[in-house]
């Protein structure tokens, strides 16, 4: 393993560190930069970023992407059907009914809610690929749940939280439209031209993700700092519970229906490993910088819940996928 890739698997540290100094110093995230006499203020400060930032992730996923991805669609519809349909219908009723079960305010609901609406995580795919699941059947998930939260996080977020808040619908769809489509399209796009020169270079478009996200989480712990100390610890109980809720569930749901212990892992780790970038920018662009709370803690936990789990599968009798084009 190279030291780009040691870093990269070292996410959930980085994660808790930047937001670690986010609380200690959350001026540096939250306001422009100053330096003894020197001030950027004419510069965009962190929170301003926060929508560039994910585009730069969701850019790079599009560079990981090729035409082989969308054809597995058409080769394993029903197991991707199967996968998206818990992850749209489990994950934002799991959130809403675990928001009503600690009393949760309206603003953290709704931030739980709008986790729970989004999208799968492209962080699934490697942790899928270490817990011996199918990582093919991974990537085809989260790229289409991708392309259908798109109408599915703003309606289902305003069915869950809109007789509590006012939910802008339209708008949201027209933010995910922007936010995750266009860049995956121009990846995509820049995949196909840059082909002879992409190959090797995921571990650092990897990097370029993490980093992203990282300070994304940071900014909004900043932002949130005096909150976090008071509801910090039932948030993160909220997320704790939601998330082993969607993996558990997701395993459960895809046995159930016949699928094999690869199928089932994949499946349960998709579910319950969110887009919480995407939610993170939704919720504070739309609700508040409290609202934004959930899906950044969600960020730190669900992968260290997703490597523990991937640990432990990996250490049961099915072996692990050979590499990322394995199906």
């Amino acid at each position: 393993m190279s030291l780009l890739q040691r870093i990269n698997t070292l996410f959930p540290l980085w994660a808790i560190c930047f937001a670690a100094v986010a609380c200690l110093v959350p001026d540096f995230f939250s306001q422009p930069l100053t330096i003894g006499n020197f001030s950027a203020s004419w510069l965009p400060g962190l929170p301003q970023l926060i929508t560039p930032l994910l585009m730069v992730i969701m850019f790079c996923m599009g560079l990981t992407l090729t035409a082989a991805d969308f054809a597995r669609v058409a080769r394993e519809p029903h197991k991707v059907l199967l996968g998206v349909a818990l992850q749209f219908l489990l994950m934002p009723l799991a959130a809403w009914l675990v928001a009503q079960a600690l009393g949760l305010a309206p603003e953290l609901m709704v931030g739980m809610v709008v986790v729970g609406a989004a999208a799968g995580g492209t962080a699934s795919n490697v942790i899928t690929y270490l817990a011996g699941g199918r990582v093919a059947l991974s990537i085809t998930m989260t790229l289409v749940s991708t392309l259908v939260s798109v109408l599915a996080t703003p309606l289902l977020t305003g069915f869950y939280a809109g007789q509590t808040l006012n939910v802008p619908v339209q708008a949201m769809m027209q933010s995910i439209a922007q936010i995750v489509v266009v860049p995956v399209v121009f990846g995509v796009l820049a995949n196909r031209l840059l082909k002879e020169w992409l190959p090797g270079r995921e571990d650092w478009l990897a990097f370029v993700a993490m980093a992203c996200i990282v300070i994304v989480i940071a900014t909004i712990v900043a932002l949130n700092r005096d909150q976090l100390f008071v509801t910090g610890p039932l948030v993160a109980l909220a997320v704790i519970l939601h998330n082993l809720l969607g993996l558990s569930c997701g395993y459960a749901g895809a046995r159930l229906l016949d699928c094999d212990s690869r199928d089932a892992r994949t499946i349960a780790i998709e579910v319950g490993m969110q887009n919480s970038g995407l939610a993170v920018v939704l919720a504070a662009k739309y609700f508040g910088p409290a609202a934004a709370l959930p899906g950044a803690i969600f960020s730190i936990w669900h992968n260290i819940s997703g490597s523990l789990l991937a640990g432990y599968w990996a250490r049961r009798n099915t072996p692990p996928a050979a590499s990322f084009s394995n199906p």
